[in-house]
């Protein structure tokens, strides 16, 4: 017989057969990556022009998905529906780097610059400036306003005893050690990262000026504070700040009381704008007229040279001043002399 054929059985392909399905497999598997990477190439570096009322100001809040943030993106008209977005941010390996935050996106962006500024955590910032002598509950109200936290939120961690604790505060509240300054803050911000800000730019000051330990009457750094944010509430004239240390200085140093009606109104707790003689014969710890020495804490936040005027007061025996009411003050040395001054600058015009 001759010889036989070789016959492949049911199932069996030939080895040509199966190299071409292969061949043509890849091929289709290399045009669809190819095709898939031409497409979002080109959608990653096309410029997006932002639609008809898009917000350009765009808030992504803590924890949001990937998913959230193409979708507020959306929303907010910077990029355009589709899933090109989150494609694009898996395939650079981006999507683990966006951050939270408030974002300023212009018109003309590509996705791609888009996806890097959210990777990069460029996020709008915003001046706020909290003026030297404003009280916490200024401070408060100022961040309130400015749609930082809710206020009465603010007040609750001035007082926290377990903030108090992280900045060594040994005090009822943040009162005094919330610096006064211009601060970059971001929209999301964390209130409780806020406040820290604005402790430790405090911290930072009092390191500056030697941690505050070396004033003329041995002074508790906390007690120099409360000197100060008195000083900070008696005069907004820079000249007169260290004369006006002295004062309260002498003052202490002969077991004077202070006398002081910025502490009165500090103390009391529905402060009508005017200070009347009820107010100076009613008892608080703040009351310098009814208390000896210093109030248990500082009455507002004082700045830098307010600070220095307690530890490098003028070197004069004044033991009293009264307004001109123009701003500055008439400094005495002793009480007749004081009470002609009053008569001369208060009580002509009328006034306590």
């Amino acid at each position: 017989m001759g010889q036989g054929r070789e016959f492949l059985k049911k199932g069996q392909h030939r080895p040509g057969t199966i190299r071409r399905l292969a061949i043509w497999l890849c091929a289709v598997a290399f045009l669809g990556v190819a095709g898939f990477g031409l497409w979002l190439w080109s959608y990653a570096v096309t410029p997006v022009p932002m639609r008809a009322g898009a917000n350009p100001h765009v808030l992504i809040p803590a924890k949001t998905s990937l998913a959230g943030i193409e979708k507020i993106l959306v929303e907010n008209g910077v990029i355009p529906p589709g899933r090109g977005f989150y494609y694009l941010a898996r395939v650079s390996r981006l999507s683990q780097r966006l951050q939270a935050g408030e974002y300023l996106f212009t018109p003309g962006q590509t996705p791609y610059q888009i996806l890097c500024t959210l990777a990069a955590g460029s996020t709008v910032r915003w001046s706020v400036t909290i003026p030297e002598g404003a009280n916490m509950y200024q401070l408060a109200d100022i961040l309130a306003k400015g749609g930082w936290g809710e206020r009465e939120l603010f007040l609750k961690l001035m007082r926290d005893p377990e903030m108090l604790a992280r900045y060594g505060v040994v005090a009822a509240s943040l009162e005094g050690y919330l610096f006064p300054d211009t601060y970059q803050l971001v929209r999301g911000q964390d209130p409780k990262e806020i406040i820290g800000l604005m402790v430790e730019r405090g911290r930072k000051v009092r390191q500056e000026l030697g941690g505050l330990r070396d004033n003329p009457l041995d002074l508790s750094p906390h007690q120099v504070l409360t000197l100060a944010s008195i000083v900070e509430k008696e005069t907004a004239v820079p000249e007169e700040r260290p004369r006006i240390a002295g004062v309260f200085l002498n003052r202490l140093r002969l077991g004077m009381r202070l006398q002081t009606d910025p502490t009165v109104i500090y103390g009391l707790a529905d402060f009508d704008g005017n200070l009347t003689r009820k107010d100076l014969e009613t008892p608080t710890p703040y009351n310098t007229y009814l208390i000896n020495g210093l109030p248990p804490g500082p009455i507002a936040n004082p700045g830098r040279a307010s600070i220095v005027a307690v530890l490098h007061p003028a070197a004069e025996s004044y033991l009293y001043f009264v307004s001109k009411n123009d701003g500055t003050h008439y400094f005495s040395c002793d009480l007749p002399e004081h009470n002609r001054a009053v008569c001369k600058y208060q009580k002509s015009r009328g006034n306590r």
